[in-house]
């Protein structure tokens, strides 16, 4: 797999290469405090996959979830901070950094108000939605983000239900979100609805951040496949990519 993406790559010109993005936004590589790796070793292997693919940066993103992932700073900067000790043992020359993928709900509303909402990049701040229910107070929650100084990301926009038209996709982009799309959307990883959305959200521009969303090596087998497609080009020639200004 890896010749196979190593080849595609040496075929593309080198401006082309460098719209392709080098670091990798969202992901859950810290060990057993969601839904992501089990272990270091998990946490590793998927590390050096990612490198030997050409990135350089990986900002990791666990859950922040009231009713299911009760992390905190501290709990989340705890592992952290173990795996980047491993990566130096281990002699990976890779940067790591952490923020959350916070998950709307009023616990997420109180770290906003209290300034502790934890970022990346230019005070970016990552959430994500329920994937079946509508939130009624979205725009309300989008507005408390900004008026604090941050610049909300919605997480997979392609993976609500009940988002699926242009119209929809410019009200949230309107509001003042930007989107993170997973790239392994376009491969049917979540099936035909969320490949479908994805390609109407590349189709109108509209995407801000390329994600891999990896929890495990399942999912880096079809990233893997994204990355041997020629969906990157096909991205990054419809939609102004801010990856590359994250390193």
């Amino acid at each position: 797999m890896f010749d196979k993406i190593k080849s595609k790559l040496a075929s593309i010109t080198k401006e082309e290469i460098n719209l392709l993005h080098r670091v990798d936004l969202h992901s859950h590589l810290i060990p057993s405090i969601d839904d992501g790796v089990k272990s270091l070793d998990e946490s590793i292997s998927l590390i050096r996959q990612l490198q030997e693919c050409g990135f350089k940066k990986i900002i990791t993103t666990p859950h922040i979830m009231a009713h299911r992932y009760r992390n905190t700073k501290e709990t989340i900067y705890e592992g952290y901070e173990a795996l980047k000790n491993e990566l130096v043992r281990l002699e990976i020359d890779i940067e790591l950094e952490v923020a959350s993928e916070y998950y709307h709900d009023q616990e997420f509303l109180d770290l906003i108000e209290k300034g502790e909402v934890l970022t990346f990049g230019d005070k970016y701040v990552l959430f994500e939605l329920s994937y079946t229910v509508e939130p009624f107070m979205l725009r309300e929650t989008v507005y408390k983000l900004r008026e604090a100084g941050y610049k909300p990301v919605l997480a997979h926009p392609e993976r609500y239900v009940y988002y699926d038209s242009a119209k929809q996709y410019r009200e949230l982009k309107d509001m003042g979100l930007l989107f993170q799309i997973n790239i392994i959307s376009t491969q049917n990883f979540y099936g035909k609805r969320a490949k479908k959305a994805v390609e109407k959200i590349i189709s109108l521009g509209m995407v801000d951040f390329i994600g891999s969303d990896i929890h495990s090596q399942k999912y880096m087998d079809t990233f893997l496949k994204s990355l041997s497609s020629n969906i990157y080009l096909k991205i990054v020639t419809k939609n102004k990519i801010k990856n590359n200004s994250l390193r």
